[in-house]
């Protein structure tokens, strides 16, 4: 699977682009603030439909402009040609076209193009938030299974409209209104049930993940730092998860036990407190945990490790993804800098931006354009 064409429309800073790729390396060299990241935004833009680099749509629409568009290119694992037109209109409800035709919604593209993309932005994967881990997590799962992304929606809206219901509630109890609070209550229980049901599936499919990462990262994290630790990760769950308790009924029940046992702990702080979106991954070195443990060094070896394992699980289900490294060898050291390239130049398309074409190694010389003043050029 690779992309052989990318075409912007008031995407970012470009009015007008249109670039045309081929498998291999290539790479998109010009100064930082020119538009070169923007171009590989935009392929994994087709991938996810979310940014690693901001968290809602508006900012990638050019300033003055009321849309934008991407239209990507991909040859298939069938050698199949498949173009994916996005429009991307903030404040309002995207769309999305699939060999000209237009789709029912933006998830149903989720699949035709996999990506794994590398950032500076992934050293937060291990020194960050337990929101990026749970994000890192979400991501594979729906390149995995693009279905994920219904479930994550569900899960999103019950949350939402179970977290209004709690503020509600806890209110109209402050405000001694007791006949609300207890309709507010008695609604409160359907909500409880349809976060179980949707956070079970959602915490399942986790685990199973987890454990299908395991090893990938453990592998990946000895070959970046030549067998100088011992790369572990852990689930850790709001709720309290005993061996052997992996079905999807078993944890809806365990959801549903923690949800009742924690009522009054919501109602005074009117948030949910149980459930998927509190959940962390701890990221282990032989028995310290990496974040606050970890050199620089160790945490940029983890971060990358979590990326080269993604890479290999895509791989092994089928279709190869693209590798998108941008702008990361300027924040390695020559050995992790070597390491990496070696490691991924063998893959079917990489896509690698730098500042100086200088950053970019040796192994992973191929076709390059010169980015500068929103102008792309192949050199």
């Amino acid at each position: 699977m690779y992309v052989t064409a990318l075409g912007l429309l008031d995407f970012r800073s470009y009015q007008q682009a249109e670039v045309q790729l081929t498998p291999g390396v290539t790479s998109f060299v010009g100064p930082n603030g020119h538009g070169k990241t923007n171009l590989v935004e935009a392929i994994h833009y087709t991938a996810t439909l979310g940014s690693h680099r901001v968290a809602n749509d508006a900012p990638l629409v050019r300033a003055g402009a009321t849309r934008a568009i991407v239209r990507t290119e991909i040859r298939s694992q069938y050698d199949r040609d498949v173009v994916v037109e996005l429009e991307i209109n903030p404040g309002k409800a995207n769309r999305a076209r699939v060999n000209r035709s237009p789709v029912p919604r933006p998830r149903e593209v989720l699949g035709l193009l996999r990506t794994v993309l590398f950032a500076p932005e992934d050293l937060a994967l291990v020194k960050g938030d337990p929101s990026e881990r749970r994000r890192f997590l979400d991501e594979l799962l729906t390149l995995r299974a693009p279905r994920m992304a219904g479930v994550r929606q569900d899960y999103d809206r019950v949350l939402k409209q179970r977290n209004s219901l709690l503020r509600s509630a806890s209110q109209a109890r402050r405000q001694n209104r007791s006949s609300a609070a207890e309709s507010q209550l008695r609604t409160l229980e359907v909500w409880d049930s349809n976060l179980a049901r949707a956070g079970s599936e959602l915490l399942a499919t986790r685990l199973e993940l987890l454990e299908a990462l395991r090893p990938l990262v453990s592998s990946a994290y000895d070959a970046v730092a030549r067998g100088k630790g011992d790369a572990r990760l852990e689930y850790k769950s709001s709720v309290l998860l005993e061996p052997g308790v992996v079905s999807r009924e078993q944890l809806e029940e365990v959801l549903l036990a923690a949800v009742r046992e924690k009522r009054q702990d919501e109602l005074d702080r009117g948030v949910s407190l149980v459930g998927p979106h509190r959940d962390d991954v701890v990221l282990g070195l032989g028995d310290l945990p990496a974040k606050g443990y970890a050199s620089h060094g160790e945490s940029w070896s983890f971060a990358l490790a979590l990326r080269l394992a993604s890479y290999d699980l895509l791989r092994a289900d089928g279709g190869e993804p693209v590798l998108i490294l941008d702008d990361v060898f300027a924040e390695l050291d020559t050995q992790r800098r070597d390491r990496l390239a070696e490691l991924v130049a063998p893959a079917e398309q990489v896509l690698v931006t730098a500042a100086v074409g200088a950053d970019v190694p040796a192994e992973l010389s191929g076709a390059r354009f010169e980015v500068g003043e929103g102008v792309v050029q192949r050199a």
